[in-house]
């Protein structure tokens, strides 16, 4: 039995055992689907107004009357409103409002970290309206019984959600043994997805279309491009959900461009990156920020300093050849957080968890991100930005592109400090998913992806994600890189 069906056989027990409870006609799932957003966006409003709620009233309580020269009763109005606002757009941004989407622990931490963020600037703005700092404390106090609220929110949402969308009932159809990751990450949601069967592009094709109508849905990983088109027709006829795992040219395609020519519509691709618009008004965010950025980064930059040089009188800062947008050669800079001589046999290594040549000083600089910060540097001397694909040292970059020739389409923009695929992937997420990763982020490039991706990388660094090797428990682990079919 191959990887595929192996891995699907646990949840085709498992459905058999509740084959009952699914047995329930698909159209009223999709029925009920039609309601999710709508369900999602109430209980959006709900809580920001509970959260929005419980500032009001510490407001009036704490504040309204202590101020210099308090508010005529709109004024208070639009102070609560601005709140809310802010509110808002920090879960939006941290996805504090993807119910359904995120774990329930993920989103946890999305909501709490947001709730910091939104009430340090709430303080600071009570403070600026009051002329001088206000008292701290019913803020603290508003930020505890926020936690509180977030906690029971999400674990009370969580089991209602899972009541009425209870786990997609899936068909995985895979041209290879490609497909075993994704089977294994889809696994672990098991509050989303159950993979109920598997069966090989090379079966019959009237026998494949008959599986698929059993199911709510079909993932489709590593199929030919022919045969993946045919059934993706075949599940938009039947109103089936597909889940595709995209090649290089579908993250390409996404980023196209809808023109018309007479009455005919095409797709471009300008396949150049970032246009004239975009950089100028990237760098200069990229100064703007590095600037600002660097005056609350200095203390820990100090702190970060004196304790590399007072754990073994090396050198503090580490730096290392790297490449940026056109194959261009730059020096990265980092706080050291290896050994001195970590590859005195002169060959580029990468670092693994539980590397015996990081340091205590640098195991702690590398969990919290520290270890970048100097690469703010970087950024205003123009060899970096803010947010772009991580720079790669060039004789990394060549292995790979002997692996994966699309691997220089990431040097079409300038090396960031962090990305996309930084913030959604994890310590060991394969070469090729990364890469997909920086070609999404390049094709769909916003000063707005910017700021929430800059705002995700607060939430890395401070709750720092497990490996996938972690996560799968030593479950095998596939080379995408170099089994992949070419697209």
């Amino acid at each position: 039995m191959d990887f595929c069906a192996s891995t699907a056989c646990y949840y085709t027990d498992k459905s058999k055992e509740t084959s009952a409870f699914f047995s329930a006609d698909l159209n009223n799932m999709n029925n009920k689907d039609r309601y999710k957003r709508l369900i999602s966006f109430i209980s959006a409003i709900l809580l920001l107004g509970i959260l929005t709620g419980i500032f009001a009233y510490v407001w009036y309580v704490h504040y309204s009357e202590a101020i210099i020269l308090p508010f005529y009763r709109r004024g208070n109005w639009v102070l609560i409103a601005v709140y809310g606002i802010i509110t808002a757009i920090f879960f939006k941004a941290y996805g504090g409002f993807k119910l359904g989407y995120l774990k329930k622990t993920d989103m946890l931490y999305s909501q709490l970290i947001s709730m910091v963020c939104v009430n340090t600037l709430a303080y600071f703005l009570i403070s600026l309206i009051g002329r001088h700092f206000m008292e701290l404390s019913p803020v603290l106090a508003m930020t505890g019984i926020d936690f509180i609220v977030l906690s029971v929110w999400t674990v009370a949402t969580g089991k209602i959600y899972f009541l009425i969308y209870p786990p997609r009932r899936l068909i995985i159809l895979y041209g290879s043994h490609q497909a075993a990751s994704l089977v294994l990450k889809m696994s672990r949601r098991v509050d989303k997805y159950m993979i109920c069967e598997s069966v090989s592009i090379n079966e019959d094709k009237e026998k494949i279309q008959e599986l698929i109508l059993k199911y709510e849905g079909v993932i489709i990983c590593d199929i030919p491009a022919d045969m993946r088109n045919d059934y993706l027709k075949f599940c938009f006829s039947n109103s089936k959900r597909a889940y595709i795992a995209p090649k290089i040219s579908d993250i390409i395609i996404r980023g196209a461009d809808d023109i018309r020519l007479f009455d005919t519509p095409l797709l471009l691709c300008r396949n150049y990156g970032l246009d004239f618009e975009q950089r100028l008004l990237k760098r200069a965010f990229d100064i703007v920020f590095s600037l600002i950025a660097l005056i609350p980064a200095l203390p820990f930059m100090i702190v970060s300093a004196v304790a590399v040089k007072l754990y073994d009188g090396g050198p503090v800062l580490y730096k290392q050849k790297r490449l940026t947008i056109d194959s261009k050669e730059f020096y990265v800079y980092k706080f050291r957080s290896m050994i001195v001589d970590a590859e005195k046999n002169g060959i580029p290594q990468l670092a693994e968890d539980n590397d015996n040549r990081i340091t205590p000083v640098g195991k702690i600089l590398r969990k919290f991100r520290i270890d970048e910060f100097p690469q703010l540097f970087n950024i205003l001397k123009g060899e970096m930005s803010v947010v772009g694909p991580r720079p790669e040292r060039p004789e990394l970059t060549a292995e790979y592109i002997k692996e994966m020739p699309e691997f220089e389409y990431r040097l079409k923009v300038k090396a960031g400090l962090t990305g996309y695929a930084q913030v959604t992937g994890v310590y060991d997420t394969s070469p090729y998913d990364k890469l997909k990763m920086d070609l999404m982020y390049i094709e769909n490039y916003s000063l707005r992806m910017d700021l929430q991706i800059i705002l995700m990388t607060l939430k890395t660094m401070l709750f720092p994600g497990r490996s996938n090797a972690e996560e799968q428990e030593g479950v095998l682990d596939t080379e995408n890189t170099k089994n992949r079919k070419e697209d």
